[in-house]
């Protein structure tokens, strides 16, 4: 790869939407992915360690991908405590971390004077909402759509782009299990395509707004959900 290619940090890029995002960009970007083994998000110091690790081996980030996140049932009827855990980790790794990063982006492109991108990977949730037991998911993804938002309305002038994807269910691990659980042919009737997506169109829409949206695009929300959610 030559040099003049964006560096590209990827969170939760082992599987799934990200290892597809990564695959997207082979060849266009030198993408620096990210697993739980690499720095465990789920630490509040999490997020700080990785964007150091990305800026020891690459120098600089040009684009930062927020892919990271996990999909944890917590009941309505769970006791105060586990409520409260459930409620904290999901938010901590789908949103907090994610904030985290995009705000170490921001400085670091305002300390070089250049502009930047931010892809933040949100669900259908964000809108639809979700199943009584993933109010917390709902809300992290809602939070990451009005960040991306924010973000794009607020440094806009400096050249700091802020784009959001939201996916409603995509073939992955996650995707899998909920199918399973909560009967996969109801749900699939749901969707007017007829079928979920597959990760590799989620990454051709994340790639596109890491590499080649035009700035007027900044602040927007591409939906990637078979027409299961119009607005």
């Amino acid at each position: 790869m030559s040099d003049d290619l964006p560096y590209v940090l990827v969170t939760g890029s082992t599987r799934g939407i990200g290892a597809a995002i990564v695959e997207a960009l082979a060849g266009r970007a030198h993408v620096m992915g990210h697993g739980s083994a690499d720095a465990d998000l789920s630490d509040p110091e999490g997020a700080e360690r990785l964007w150091d690790a990305a800026i020891a081996r690459f120098g600089r980030v040009d684009v930062l991908i927020n892919n990271a996140g996990v999909f944890e049932p917590i009941a309505v009827e769970a006791p105060l405590d586990d409520w409260h855990a459930g409620w904290g980790r999901t938010m901590q790794i789908n949103l907090q971390a994610s904030a985290d990063l995009c705000r170490r982006a921001i400085l670091h492109w305002r300390e070089r004077g250049v502009g930047g991108r931010i892809v933040n990977i949100a669900s259908r949730a964000a809108y639809r909402g979700d199943s009584p037991a993933h109010w917390h998911y709902a809300a992290s993804k809602a939070g990451m759509v009005g960040m991306t938002k924010s973000i794009a309305r607020g440094f806009a002038r400096e050249g700091i782009l802020a784009f959001a994807v939201c996916p409603g269910f995509t073939m992955t691990g996650m995707a899998e299990d909920y199918l399973a659980s909560r009967g996969g042919d109801m749900l699939l009737a749901d969707i007017p395509l007829g079928r979920v997506a597959d990760p590799a169109e989620v990454a051709s829409a994340a790639a596109y707004l890491a590499l080649e949206a035009p700035p007027s695009m900044t602040g927007a929300v591409i939906d990637i959900n078979g027409a299961s959610f119009v607005r």
